[in-house]
Parts: structure tokens; sequence; C-alpha cells
């Protein structure tokens, strides 16, 4: 941010703050929150959009009440799902839209925003919430974000802009259109000459798009042309958010259901109506994405799910989203759904956060640098705070394999080729002169030697090749038609295991959890009885229905 500053001066930067549940379905102290706010505008962030997954109104006043103690301008977002045009289409009508804009007004917002992160908005859709929302509030600042994901996104954010909206967001040309936002150069060209002429010259729109496609050809590996080809319109079918849409793709080729994506879509829906009809944003979307891989991977359709909801092991998002800990959804929980998984499981009543008590930065702050010595800013411990198992994984990474950032980024993500040289500056006056030369064959270990010179001098160091070692992996597959065979739900790395040979375990009890690409699944017991023998160990890699345990 500070060298972005330095580059832009006069552009206010902004950044998204998701309420109380900032990350994933995890909350955090109040003290946490406003401390988040406190450093981010010391860094330089001038506008906090603030944003809830299920628009929960406890959830979006805390964040707006931390971004403005801050000093930031305060930007409230409503995030937007269903049709308002659509008279069919009653649970989120234009009714329902304009009372929580007046309760975000009501409560001081500087800024209204409109959240369309699955690109829903049709034209027609704009012009009656953007106009009715013009009418009421015709001095508050409007601003409309959306995504492409279906190749309406530009006729929408025109029909937006007619319609009175201040601001809407584009993505430059060459990294626009799909899940990300409609064309800057589409737009600009659209409305010159006209009343919304932005001003911006054409010329300059090419120059950002042709920076930003050499830029985007580093990523190529996790761009979302991998995956996707196109504009998809069956978004307004599944809703799926734009940010959401390409992980949940990688995410089903990691779990063997890429071929299945298509179901995997069908599934998204059922798996939202089974959940109430959900505002889908993360982390909201994320539950759902979950549920569906779950039914998709254990074939499971809506009725058969909800039927046997009492003995399935459900992914940990989807239980802790019916416990209450991201907040209540409009319209309530869904039952008898909610009973049936929970069972005798705790619930949370009201803002999950307001509950926990406050986060004692100072001693965390002494801990860290306890275990990682005295360089630790207050980036690092609100990090520790809210990504406690990343900055981890980060730190041990770093400490593993020294100064990364001093990496060219195509060095950092694909690797030297044979015989390539290139120079690595750690600081000034240090630089580090490289060759690579060559790999060798596998090990037994699961290891390649790597052979490269350093200033000239020959060095090698044994690698360890994580792909091999998941192709070389073989476990023991569980038997459906044996009961006390417990087989993996799902593809995935264990993470914790609960009990161990000779327990006794009661029908419903934790067993073990799973954990692939972001989504955890705490695997329960079908049955009442004894563990015989343990099949897994944690940090082992398994795939969908080996063997974890015996009962």
């Amino acid at each position: 941010l500070q060298e972005l500053r330095e580059l832009i001066p006069n552009i206010p930067f902004q950044m998204l703050l998701r309420g109380a549940n900032a990350v994933g379905y995890t909350n955090y102290p109040d003290n946490v929150v406003f401390k988040f706010c406190e450093v981010a505008k010391e860094n330089g962030m001038d506008v906090f959009r603030v944003f809830d997954s299920l628009n929960y109104m406890p959830n979006l006043l805390l964040g707006m009440e931390a971004a403005g103690s801050a000093g930031g301008v305060v930007e409230a977002a409503i995030s937007y799902t269903g049709d308002v045009a659509d008279p069919s289409r009653t649970k989120y009508s234009l009714q329902y839209y304009m009372g929580l804009a007046e309760e975000l007004v009501r409560a001081g917002t500087h800024i209204l925003c409109i959240k369309d992160m699955a690109g829903l908005l049709k034209p027609a859709a704009c012009t009656m919430l953007v106009s009715s929302l013009r009418d009421r509030f015709p001095d508050l600042p409007l601003h409309i974000h959306t995504h492409d994901t279906s190749g309406a996104g530009v006729a929408a954010m025109l029909a937006c802009a007619q319609a009175g909206a201040d601001v809407v967001d584009v993505a430059a040309d060459s990294m626009s259109g799909m899940t990300s936002q409609p064309s800057m150069g589409a737009l600009v060209a659209c409305t010159r000459g006209t009343p919304l002429d932005t001003g911006v010259p054409l010329e300059r729109v090419f120059d950002y798009s042709e920076y930003w496609e050499g830029a985007r050809g580093l990523y190529a590996a996790f761009d979302c042309t991998a995956t996707m080809k196109s504009g998809n319109s069956d978004v307004y079918e599944n809703e799926i958010p734009g940010g959401q849409y390409t992980n949940l793709h990688f995410q089903a080729h990691s779990m063997g259901l890429g071929s299945k994506f298509k179901e995997v879509k069908k599934a998204y829906v059922e798996a939202n109506q089974m959940l109430g009809d959900l505002i889908k944003v993360t982390p909201s979307s994320k539950i759902v994405g979950d549920l569906a891989q779950f039914m998709v991977q254990n074939g499971l359709s809506r009725a058969e799910a909800e039927a046997q909801a009492e003995e399935l092991s459900f992914p940990r998002s989807v239980v802790e989203f019916l416990q209450g800990y991201i907040g209540i959804p409009h319209g309530g929980f869904p039952e008898p759904f909610r009973s049936k998984v929970l069972k005798d499981l705790p619930r949370v009543e009201g803002r999950p956060g307001a509950s926990l008590p406050p986060l004692d930065l100072q001693m965390l702050e002494k801990e860290l640098i306890e275990r990682h010595g005295e360089e630790v800013t207050p980036e690092d411990v609100l990090s520790a705070a809210i990504y406690p198992d990343v900055f981890a994984h980060f730190k041990d990474f770093t400490a593993t394999f020294g100064p990364v950032d001093s990496l060219n980024t195509r060095l950092f993500l694909q690797g030297p080729r044979i015989a390539e040289e290139f120079e690595v500056e750690l600081e000034r006056g240090k630089t580090l002169h490289i060759k690579a030369l060559a790999v060798s064959d596998l090990n037994r270990a699961g290891q390649r030697q790597v052979f490269f010179e350093l200033n000239g001098q020959l060095r090698s160091i044994l690698v360890k090749d994580t792909q091999a070692m998941k192709e070389m992996h073989f476990h023991p597959k569980a038997l459906k038609d044996v009961k006390g065979q417990i087989g993996a739900p799902m593809p995935g790395k264990v993470i914790d295991v609960k009990v161990a040979a000779g327990a006794k375990v009661a029908k419903g009890q934790p067993l073990c959890v799973l954990s692939a690409m972001k989504m955890e699944t705490v695997v329960t017991s079908p049955m009442e009885g004894t563990v015989r023998k343990v099949h897994v160990t944690t940090d082992m890699t398994l795939e969908g229905d080996d063997l974890i345990l015996e009962i």
C-alpha cells in the first residue's frame, strides 16, 4: 500500500471488510475488528466497504462502527441476490432491499453500495433498484459492484448509470469479463459523447490493458481460463458468485469432480434451497459450495441428504452455519434440517462475535516475538490473530526457504528452465548469480536432487516431489457393505484424528477431520461400538472412500 501510495498519491484506496465474520466462518472479538481497521487506515486505506454474507444487520453495524472510528470513509454494502424485477421471486424483493438501505443510511453510512457478487443484476432490475434508491436518497453516493459471469455486465452497469448510480465497478480490458468485472474500455466507449461520458481517454485504457495482459500471463496457471473458457448465463440459475465460481471449479478438479462440474452446479442450486435460499457471498457461498460438492461426491440428491441428515458427516462449514456461527439468515434457519444435523450441538444466539472475549493483542505480540524473533510488526500481530494457521505456515515457509519475495514472479511460480541463468538481488549490493543445471530421478523417499551453480560454484539440494509422492500413495478402500468400515467422504488431508484403537464411540461422535481446498469435513461415527483399528495419521493425504478406521 505504501508503495502504491507513492506511485498514485491522489487515488483513494478501498478495502472490503466482512462485517464481524471477516474470513471464512471464523468470528473475531470486537477489538480485533477495530484494530484491523485502525492499522489498515494507518497504512493508507481510505474507503472501507463493509458487507455481510447474510446482510445480517448486527454484523454490518459492527464493521461500520470499526471503519468509522478509524477515520475511514464508510461504504455500507447490501449483498444482492434474486431478481427484483421478477414478481415470482418474493423472498428478496425490492421492499427487502429498500428496508436494508433505510437502516444503513440511518446508521450513518457515507456511501451506499449494491454488491452484486454473482452478476445477477439484469438491466430491468438495475433500473428498478437504482432509480428507487436514487429517488429515496437523492444526495447519497451510490456505488454498484458486479461480476460479468453471464456476459451481460456492461449492459447492466450502463443501466445502473442511467438510473442514477454515481460509481460502477469495471476492470482493465485484459483482466475483465467472465468472473471478473465488465470491460472498462467497453463502458468508456459506450458513454463517450453522452451525458455519462467518463472523461477517461480510451488510449489510456489501452495502455492499462496492455500492461495487465503481460502481468496476467505470469499467473496463467491460476487463471480462470484454465478451467473456464467463456461467460456462463447459467449463473442466473445457480447464483454462484464470481469470486467463488473459478475457485469452485478448481476445488472440484482437486477432489476428482472436474468431469462432474455440471452436476456440482446443479447440486449448488439444491444445496442453496436446503439451506433456506441464502444470500451467497463469502463465507455463505462457500458453505453452499461445500454442501454441493459433498452431495455430488457421495451421490446424494436433496431428498436423500435431508432424509439421512442425522447420520451424514456434513462439511464443518455447513454444521457451523446451522449452529449460527456467522449470524442469522433472512427468513431464519431451515427446519427440520437444522435440528437433524445439529442434534444436541450448541447454538449461537444473536451476533456471533458479541459473546467472544477481547483478544489480548499485547500477549499475542510477545508470543510471536518468542516464537519468530524480534521483527514483529502490527501487521504480523493482526495476521496471526485473524489467520493463525496461515500465518504460522507463512513464517515456517520463509524460515525454511528464505526471502522468496526477492525472486522474479515467473521463477517463483514456475521455477527456472534447465541451463537458465538468472540473478536474485537479496539486498542492495548483495546479488546471487544462479544457473539451473539438472534434476535427478525420483528416489525411494520421494525426493529429487537438484543441481545448480551459485556464483559459479556447483551446488545440489534434495527437494521433495510432492506431486510424485501423491501418485505413489496407496491406501486400502472402505468396503461399503461392511458397516463398521468408515471411509473418507471426500479426498483430502487428515488434519485431526480424534479417537484411538480400543476407544468406545457413540453414534454421531467425531472420529476424524479432513480438509481439502479450505473445505473441512468432520467424519462422524454412523454407529455405536468400539474402534478396532485406525488406518490414518495426521497429515496423511486420502482419496475418496479410503479406509479411515474400523468399528
